[in-house]
């Protein structure tokens, strides 16, 4: 037993000696943490009123990562104004990106001119829109209560309607009115393929010149 306890020492003492003098500096074990601390005394605890002078540091904001639509519509517009508006989108030189469509829409109101006793009288209303810088209009000539009436836009809400008239009772158009009109009309679009920021802000800005006509994303 005394023997066994002197070599249990001698072990003890043999792997000491190799753990402090010849094991890898790599080694799972370090002997010396403190000593290889960086810089420990720089180290310090703040107290409550330090803790709140310290800056928020706030989240950045999200980009924006919503991509632009591939598609945007300008509209609809009726037959007689479809020229005007095409004149609009020239100086934006869209080339092929630009397209028209055609659609059947059911227009529930209308801004018109009261019917006219004649055709010489609805001559005489357009006559005088001329006069005031305004040629997108037609004359009812179907048989009917509402022939010899001078139609100032087809509109599928009461809101468009409105302001249509109200820029044309800015042009000093007097005697337009508003009214209920379901029948089937005929809406062109006007299509623009991969729009940017630029070129839709460009396009909301025609859409607010134009009363009645709205900027919308297609397929």
């Amino acid at each position: 037993m005394r023997t066994l306890f002197l070599l249990l020492i001698a072990a003890n003492l043999a792997f000491f000696a190799w753990a402090r003098y010849y094991a890898p500096a790599d080694s799972a074990a370090d002997p010396e943490p403190l000593r290889r601390q960086l810089k420990p005394e720089s180290i310090r605890i703040l107290t409550g009123g330090e803790l709140a002078g310290l800056p928020v540091l706030k989240p950045r904001p999200a980009p924006d990562t919503q991509p632009p639509p591939a598609c945007a519509e300008w509209g609809g517009f009726a037959l007689a104004e479809t020229p005007r508006a095409a004149q609009a989108l020239e100086p934006l030189a869209l080339g092929e990106r630009l397209s028209q469509k055609r659609s059947e829409e059911t227009a529930g109101w209308w801004v018109f001119i009261p019917p006219q006793a004649n055709r010489a009288g609805a001559l005489k209303k357009t006559a005088e829109l001329k006069a005031l810088g305004i040629d997108d209009y037609f004359i009812i000539q179907d048989e009917g209560k509402t022939r010899w009436a001078v139609s100032l836009g087809v509109f599928s809400s009461e809101e468009a309607a409105r302001n249509r008239l109200e820029s044309l009772r800015a042009k000093g158009v007097r005697s337009a009115q508003t009214g209920a009109r379901e029948t089937p009309v005929a809406k062109i679009w006007f299509q623009v393929r991969n729009p940017d920021s630029a070129l839709q802000g460009k396009l909301k800005e025609l859409a607010q010149g134009s009363p009645g006509t709205e900027i919308r994303n297609c397929q």
